[in-house]
């Protein structure tokens, strides 16, 4: 079993309040979880501000462009794996995606995992690409996935699709990685059809543990019909960490987060039909034998990995104490599977 921490590249206003992190505190935060003992940092992607962001805060967050921020943090560090979680494919393009990419996983000396997604915010992308209104994320996410597997994988690759078309192009180099690990991120149907197709991992998140038990097993099926080994495929869920000695202020530190009010924001999206009365005991929140008993379900349900885990925090020295009580008491517990 791995274990990733979130890193705040565009959060502030969401998971965090503004202000959260500057540039400096986000890559020392990566730091931090390589010294600790992560295997894995995860970074979000956001080109703009939500509105409810803009209603409820005077200033605007910094967002930090991932890929950017992770080349900066690999220089810095020299084990931690780096994971994109996501890279919202309907507002990039491929060929330059995929030129970032292989050029990030190279100076990383291979530690990049790009995870890719269809993103939480369908009125983003229309701000971004407005010309693409109402164009389906999911065909967009599809196509970009297979854009970028010929690029990674041909000599010289060309693409046609009803969204993103390119000739003769000759990408070198390639990643340092062979094959390139892209992980499939959301939850609905449609990506675990692209993880099992496509992928080398699926990346929900939020999920509770019967309900990722179910995903895995579609899972396993589909990539069986593809031709492809599932058991190999590996299943990162991404949740909310909130580690506390006492189960009652764990609870009342994440209802009074903002992580909790971006949870609320994402009801009509990512976590679609998840009860938020029940989130907390579907999550890591909650003491350290709480927070292992369920870390164990998630596994016997068949995660291979937490990446990128959600820190419930006001601030950064909060994030730091949690990162350091989860790194103290409950990596020890799997330090045998990892």
């Amino acid at each position: 079993m791995k274990f990733g921490i979130s890193i705040p590249t565009c959060v502030e206003g969401m998971a965090y309040p503004i202000r959260f992190a500057d540039q400096h505190e986000v890559v020392a935060l990566g730091v931090e979880a390589e010294r600790l003992g992560f295997d894995s940092v995860l970074v979000n992607d956001h080109f703009s501000t939500m509105p409810y962001v803009r209603a409820q805060f005077p200033d605007p967050p910094r967002f930090y462009e991932p890929l950017v921020t992770l080349g900066y943090l690999a220089a810095r560090t020299e084990r931690i794996r780096m994971m994109t979680g996501v890279v919202v494919m309907p507002m990039r393009e491929p060929v330059l995606l995929a030129k970032q990419a292989a050029t990030l996983d190279q100076l990383s000396d291979g530690r990049l995992i790009l995870g890719i997604g269809v993103g939480a915010y369908r009125a983003e992308f229309e701000s971004v690409h407005p010309e693409l209104a109402g164009a389906p994320r999911g065909e967009l996410v599809a196509e970009g996935i297979e854009a970028l597997t010929a690029l990674f994988t041909q000599r010289v690759a060309g693409y046609e699709g009803r969204h993103y078309r390119f000739t003769d192009v000759e990408l070198y180099p390639k990643p340092k990685q062979d094959p390139f690990p892209m992980f499939s991120c959301g939850n609905a149907d449609g990506t675990i059809q692209r993880a099992a197709r496509w992928c080398a991992g699926w990346m929900p998140a939020g999920m509770p543990a019967d309900r990722l038990a179910t995903g895995v097993e579609r899972l396993r099926g589909l990539a069986a019909e593809a031709g492809r080994d599932g058991a190999a495929i590996e299943v990162a869920p991404q949740l909310v960490l909130c580690v506390d000695r006492d189960a009652e202020r764990a609870m009342e530190r994440f209802t009074a987060s903002q992580a909790y009010e971006h949870l609320v924001s994402l009801r009509r999206s990512t976590l679609r039909g998840i009860e938020l009365s029940s989130y907390a005991s579907q999550n890591l929140i909650g003491t350290v034998d709480e927070v292992v008993a369920r870390v164990k379900r998630l596994r016997e349900a068949g995660a291979t990995q937490l990446a990128g885990m959600i820190v419930v925090a006001n601030s950064t020295d909060e994030m730091r104490a949690q990162m350091r009580l989860f790194a103290a008491e409950v990596l020890p517990a799997f330090e045998e599977a990892r």
